[in-house]
């Protein structure tokens, strides 16, 4: 016996009649909309980029080297590509350290007066059981991660000298090609609270000392003093206004 209540669908999703006059009778669910992919859309091609200097800025060490002889035509383009080349390859040079190291005395020539001549040494003299070395000591390690290009190292105070006095006690030490370029004796030697931003200042009054590694040159080096003096500024500006805030409360 045939089952008339077979309908027909085409691979659209079309219905017959009957279906469309169930539909309006309220008989049967919506008839649901007809599936049509997605419009083709050619895959973005690489060569067709704009070439500019973002453009060279995206490439890798790989990629630019790559590129030696595709930017003959422009001589603007090949000669960034060289000089962007160049400073990857002088960053990778430059050495990561990222911590506060603890040396020895035994160890303080090959780590301090014998390390490389662009690499700038912060040597921090300290004992344990002093507040003083340990807020010091708090301030270089977060500038160690900010500056991993800068070496940050501690050392007893008395295996570095001896008989030094406890009372110059926190002293840190700045060193570059093998030679003292400054030191600072006492925790106020960075202001009258000991922060980060204050430490980095005074470590880049004279020299840039902080380096973050990610590039080279004097332009870097404007910019790590920049943002020092900058991240100091936000400091104090930050400190005013909680100190305000403090005081309005109490009123």
């Amino acid at each position: 016996m045939a089952d008339y209540h077979f309908v027909y669908k085409d691979v659209e999703g079309a219905s017959t009649q009957w279906d469309d006059i169930q539909r309006k009778l309220g008989n049967l669910p919506p008839k649901p909309p007809a599936f049509k992919p997605p419009p083709f859309e050619p895959a973005a091609d690489p060569d067709s980029a704009p070439k500019d200097k973002s453009w060279i800025d995206q490439k890798t060490e790989e990629e630019l080297e790559d590129l030696e002889d595709d930017l003959d035509d422009d001589r603007f383009l090949e000669e960034y590509r060289k000089r962007r080349l160049a400073e990857m390859r002088e960053a990778a040079k430059v050495s990561k350290y990222g911590s506060v190291m603890q040396i020895s005395g035994s160890g303080f020539v090959q780590e301090v007066s014998q390390a490389p001549q662009d690499v700038w040494v912060v040597v921090l003299l300290y004992k344990e059981g002093f507040p003083d070395c340990t807020v010091l000591l708090r301030c270089l390690e977060e500038l160690a991660v900010k500056y991993p290009a800068t070496k940050f190292v501690k050392i007893i105070s008395t295996e570095c000298i001896p008989n030094y006095p406890d009372c110059n006690l926190p002293t840190l030490l700045v060193y570059n090609s093998g030679a003292v370029k400054a030191n600072y004796v006492g925790l106020y030697s960075f202001g009258r609270r000991c922060t980060p931003e204050g430490v980095a200042l005074v470590l880049c009054q004279s020299d840039p000392v902080l380096n973050d590694g990610q590039s080279v040159g004097e332009r870097s080096q404007k910019a790590v003093l920049e943002g020092v003096r900058r991240r100091f500024i936000e400091k104090i500006v930050t400190e005013h206004e909680d100190q305000d805030d403090g005081g309005s409360s109490s009123d």
